[in-house]
């Protein structure tokens, strides 16, 4: 049974202490709300969370942002406001996982007809 194959679109902020992550809806979802700021956020990301990738680019490992490192690099820990920041200096991206095949359970041996 084929797993996987889902696209994610994220955007990439560069910071001066670190990078960081926010998931979105799509692409064009951003792209309209650059257009028409009156599209509320809950709209645009796919969650209210934003992550930090510790200056190891958009594809690595992402920890959730503390209070204090939003604080040090955007001057407010208020998620909202810094999301807004993430999606106006950030570059976007899309990507797609690859469709996986696995067996569910491998230790009941072969899946063959006999």
């Amino acid at each position: 049974m084929p797993r996987g194959n889902a696209h994610h679109s994220k955007v990439h902020y560069q910071g001066k202490e670190d990078d960081f992550v926010i998931f979105v809806d799509d692409i064009k979802s951003v792209q309209n709300w650059k257009e028409d700021r009156s599209i509320p956020l809950a709209q645009v990301v796919s969650g209210f969370k934003i992550f930090v990738t510790h200056k190891h680019g958009a594809q690595n490992a992402h920890d959730e942002a503390s209070k204090q490192i939003l604080e040090n690099e955007f001057g407010t820990h208020n998620e909202d406001e810094c999301m807004i920041k993430i999606l106006e200096g950030g570059s976007l991206q899309e990507t797609e996982s690859a469709e996986r095949q696995a067996q569910k359970n491998e230790t009941m041996g072969p899946r063959m007809a006999h």
